[in-house]
C-alpha cells in the first residue's frame, strides 16, 4: 500500500489557499500536480472536533474541483451510473475500489459510524466524480474505473500553471 508524504506546513497553506478555508483533519499529501503542488490531500477519518470523515482522499486544486463539477454537469455521473448497471464487470471493478478504498481508511483509523461506508456513491452509485479523481491520482491508474476515466475526461488542468501562488497572496482559480 501506499504511504504518502506527511503534509507540511508550506502544505497546509497551499491548501488553505486552495480551499479558501483552513483545511479539516489532513494528514498527508497523497497526490501532487504536475505544477508541484498538492491537489489530493488524506484526511483522518474523524475530524478533530470528533465528526466521523468518510473521504479519505480530498481533492483540493480548485481547477481539478472546477473540471470535476463540469463533468457531473455534463450528466457524466448518469451515464456512469447507468453502465454501472448493466456491466457486471464495471460493477466488479467499482466493488473493488469501493474495498481500496475502505481498506486504506481503515489503516489510517478506524470510525465506527462510517464502518462500511466509502465515498462518491461506492460500491452501487456515482455520486461524486470529486472523489473518485482524488482516489484515482492518490493510489494510481486500474484501481477506480470511474476515477480513471475522469481523469482522462478533465483534461490537464494544470496547464496554466499553479492554482495559487502564497508569494503573491492570491488564490487564482
Amino acid at each position: 500500500m501506499t504511504e504518502f508524504q506527511k503534509a507540511t506546513d508550506e502544505d497546509l497553506a497551499v491548501v488553505a489557499a486552495q480551499l479558501g478555508r483552513t483545511p479539516r483533519g489532513t494528514r498527508a499529501v497523497a497526490h501532487r500536480c504536475p505544477c508541484g503542488l498538492p491537489d489530493v490531500v488524506e484526511t483522518t477519518p474523524r475530524l478533530p472536533d470528533g465528526t466521523p470523515f468518510p473521504t479519505l482522499f480530498y481533492l483540493t486544486c480548485p481547477r481539478a474541483v472546477h473540471e470535476c463539477s463540469r463533468l457531473e454537469s455534463s450528466g457524466l455521473m448518469r451515464e456512469m451510473g447507468a453502465r454501472l448497471a448493466e456491466d457486471p464487470e464495471l460493477a466488479a471493478a467499482y466493488l473493488r475500489a469501493h474495498e481500496d478504498y475502505l481498506e486504506r481508511r481503515e489503516r489510517v483509523g478506524h470510525v465506527e459510524e462510517i464502518d462500511g461506508v466509502s465515498a462518491g456513491g461506492m460500491p452501487t452509485r456515482v455520486k461524486c466524480l470529486h472523489v473518485h479523481l482524488g482516489h484515482a491520482l492518490a493510489v494510481g491508474p486500474g484501481v477506480n474505473p470511474f476515477g480513471d476515466e475522469t481523469l482522462q475526461k478533465a483534461g490537464e488542468w494544470w496547464a496554466g500553471g499553479p492554482c495559487v501562488s502564497l508569494d503573491a497572496g492570491d488564490d487564482r482559480p
